[in-house]
């Protein structure tokens, strides 16, 4: 039998495993980037020729109060500080002059940015030179209702962003687990939203009928069809943002393509870049799954591994097994999400979602759903266990052992294999 040896990230080691290469049904891997050199031309090239809009400098004129919305320290991987002075550049020469021009920070349900957080995520020259706001969902004094959307939720968005004369999103673009794709409209929905509005938007992503779990739509790569996506957009439609910047990265985390132009073709065209390199169609899913996230910092706890758990039990038959590599050196944060599991039950877990809706207590909920249809293994430090156990997760200690344990759930020896050693980025697309 020729074997191949594979190696999974596992902190800031990995883990090797020798495989069959007959059985081996996909060796799954992102689709090579290149990366951009020169990010500010790279930038003015997507502002000076969009999609479907007038350049930037057509779009705005002097004398326009214009916002920008930007990511908070959670999305600090969108590298805002290496693109904003660009856009302001190209805003002052469209004569718009920086006391003219503000940034509100997207903070959805979020906590408000520290003045260091804000240096993080937009850069010390731009917090120098614009004033930056922290939208804040609960106030109301500071909120307005744009209507309503077609499935009832109230359109109430920051008031700053409303009356601005001219909105320019900012964010990155990647596969959402619950909304198709990230960026473009987020930056409204939930990213200026009222938490209201957010409630409601978000219960898209669980079953019309309480007890039956989740909404099959709200998956990664899935916009038609998704009924938050489908709710997000008449969210963003509502409020009409002039224009948008968002990008899309490399694997490994270079900017690879800025997107510009119209809120909505522009992010469109963005997410077809994304599934480009990210999306690998596969014909055939594998009965046992072996993955890992790339090692630290995305395997640092569970919640920052559900990205992989959730790619490789798409890439997994019902009744199969999905072996993932997790160190989880931090596993029980954030604390939002490790709470969740003190519902044992899915069922209360759904009813407490349904109440007071987070998105790490649709992680929690999810991963009670996964943990039905696929065995789960999770090969993690030895300390992990009970935690991973109170998840509805099989823990293992080595590879050797997930292994064996993959077998005796399989109950055969001649089981087909997909390998992910990038499963936190790349989606496989189950035709």
């Amino acid at each position: 039998m020729n074997m191949k040896k594979y190696q999974f990230g596992f902190g800031e080691s990995t883990m090797e495993l020798s495989l069959p290469v007959e059985r081996v049904l996909y060796d799954i891997k992102g689709t090579p980037a290149e990366g951009i050199v020169d990010v500010p031309t790279a930038v003015r090239e997507a502002l000076r020729n969009p999609v479907g809009a007038l350049p930037l400098c057509q779009t705005v004129k002097a004398g326009d109060k214009v916002v920008i919305t930007v990511g908070d320290i959670t999305r600090a991987w969108i590298k805002h500080d290496q693109f904003l002075p660009t856009l302001l550049s190209e805003l002052n020469e469209a004569g718009v002059p920086d006391q003219d021009i503000s940034i509100v920070v997207t903070l959805g349900a979020h906590r408000p940015l520290t003045d260091a957080e804000n240096i993080t995520v937009c850069g010390e020259e731009v917090c120098h030179r614009i004033k930056i706001y922290q939208h804040d969902c609960k106030d109301k004094a500071n909120l307005v209702q744009l209507g309503t959307t077609s499935n009832g939720v109230p359109i109430i968005v920051n008031r700053r962003v409303a009356e601005a004369d001219k909105v320019i999103l900012t964010s990155g673009i990647v596969y959402h687990l619950m909304a198709g794709f990230g960026g473009g409209r987020k930056a409204i929905m939930p990213g200026v939203s009222a938490y209201e509005s957010i409630q409601g938007n978000h219960t898209f992503c669980l079953h019309k009928e309480i007890g039956k779990g989740l909404n099959v739509n709200s998956v990664s790569g899935k916009l038609t069809g998704n009924e938050m996506n489908e709710d997000m957009v008449q969210h963003a439609a509502a409020l009409n943002p002039a224009f948008l910047l968002n990008a899309v990265f490399t694997p490994q985390g270079k900017f690879a393509r800025f997107f510009a132009g119209h809120w909505h073709e522009a992010w469109l065209a963005g997410c077809k870049e994304v599934e480009r390199i990210y999306g690998i169609a596969i014909s055939q899913q594998a009965d046992l799954t072996i993955a890992s996230a790339g090692g630290f910092p995305r395997d640092i706890n569970l919640y920052q591994g559900s990205k992989t758990i959730d790619n490789a039990y798409m890439a997994t038959r019902p009744g199969g097994v999905a072996i993932c590599f997790l160190e989880c050196r931090d596993i029980k944060e954030p604390p939002d999400f490790s709470d969740w599991f003190k519902y044992s039950d899915k069922y209360d877990r759904e009813i407490a979602l349904r109440a007071g809706f987070t998105v790490p207590g649709f992680i929690a909920l999810k991963f009670a759903y996964m943990a039905e249809a696929v065995s789960l293994i999770i090969v993690t430090k030895p300390e992990n266990a009970d935690f991973v156990r109170a998840a509805g997760l099989i823990p293992a200690t080595s590879a050797e052992q997930a292994m064996q344990i993959a077998r005796e759930k399989l109950g055969k020896d001649d089981f087909t294999i997909t390998v992910m050693t990038e499963a936190a980025t790349t989606v496989p697309l189950f035709k």
